[in-house]
């Protein structure tokens, strides 16, 4: 059943659709990729990649970081960009050309601090580095304070950054590009690392690689969900468990086992959102990067997989990979509750599923 109905000329919602477009309050087109949710004093403030001048062949990844706010995780109003892009100056790490990924803001409960990192991939050569940004309110403005951050030395790439809830301190996951995933522990004002790591799944290459990590703790453990490397379109995706930050990790297999297309429901998740009252309701956030794929994905796997095998060389270009290249800004979002059978943790398809069933 559809539970909308018509509220000032807008659509307003009483309930999740995954995958179908998702319209602001004002009937546009919801920008917020990659993204994740912040609650600040009781309301929702949802914030990802801005695609809404990004098209195929265009040179504009992103158009700044942008936030809307939800009292209920339906109706999201506009708050327009909190991250703004640079575009007079090419050098400048937020220039539209520049690949700006999966913003991630926390709070840091000692500096007072919103704390932003951005991953930003330089086109011209293909290296990973981070922007950190830090700002008073959740809202900004946002200051830069580190640029083109090689994290221990290492290119990084997807990410995900966690705050510990008892004693404030933070963790940096991310993907050593192309390698394994790294557990960090960051700085005391989460603006740079202090050098403490572990590794996580080593691996050779695309498109067995882990990326997309997304981190939440349930019952004690630590569960990291991650994809694997196909760029735009999607693979199967898999969680691992842990009693702590650093692992070792478990790797308990694909999270969505019944999607028979083995795409994570043709999504990607970017993040985890427990849910502040609803106890044991946690939301994987999940972009549908490409819309128009084909039905059978089963080969882009094997296109990954030559482009990037050892002693070859790929650009990562979508000509160099053979496969069209995606119109972001035409992405819809996947949202979805994550189901537990003791340790084990899943996603399943619904059309449609309210909150408020979840209690």
């Amino acid at each position: 059943m559809d539970r909308t109905k018509a509220h000032q000329g807008n659509e307003f919602r009483t309930s999740i659709r995954p995958g179908a477009p998702w319209l602001d309050t004002q009937g546009k087109r919801i920008h917020a990729h990659g993204g994740s949710i912040i609650v600040v004093d009781g309301t929702y403030y949802w914030y990802g990649e801005n695609k809404e001048k990004t098209a195929p062949g265009n040179g504009i990844w992103h158009w700044g970081v942008r936030c809307y706010s939800s009292t209920d995780l339906y109706n999201w109003q506009d708050l327009g960009l909190i991250i703004p892009p640079v575009p007079h100056d090419e050098s400048h790490p937020l220039h539209p050309s520049s690949l700006v990924d999966r913003p991630h803001i926390i709070f840091n409960p000692r500096s007072r601090k919103y704390v932003c990192w951005l991953k930003i991939m330089d086109r011209r050569d293909g290296t990973q580095a981070s922007t950190v940004l830090t700002a008073d309110s959740v809202l900004g403005p946002y200051e830069i304070v580190r640029t083109g951050l090689r994290p221990l030395g290492m290119s990084a790439g997807d990410f995900d950054l966690v705050v510990d809830p008892v004693d404030g301190k933070g963790y940096y996951y991310f993907e050593r590009v192309h390698s394994e995933m790294i557990c960090a522990d960051l700085s005391d004002d989460f603006t740079d690392v202090t050098g403490y790591y572990s590794t996580h799944f080593p691996l050779i290459q695309p498109p067995f690689v882990r990326e997309a990590p997304a981190h939440f703790s349930r019952n004690g453990l630590h569960y990291l969900l991650t994809s694997g490397t196909t760029g735009y379109f999607p693979n199967p995706s898999e969680v691992a468990v842990s009693r702590s930050y650093h692992g070792p990790w478990t790797v308990l297999g694909d999270l969505h086992p019944a999607d028979a297309s083995r795409t994570s429901y043709r999504s990607q998740i970017s993040s985890v959102f427990k849910h502040p009252v609803h106890d044991d309701l946690y939301i994987a956030l999940a972009d549908r990067w490409a819309v128009d794929a084909p039905e059978d994905l089963s080969h882009i796997a094997k296109i990954f997989e030559n482009q990037f095998r050892p002693g070859r060389k790929s650009t990562g270009e979508w000509e160099d990979l053979g496969v069209p290249e995606p119109d972001t800004s035409r992405a819809d979002y996947v949202w979805l509750p994550l189901r537990f059978d003791g340790e084990r943790a899943f996603i399943e398809w619904v059309d449609e599923w309210r909150v408020e069933d979840y209690v």
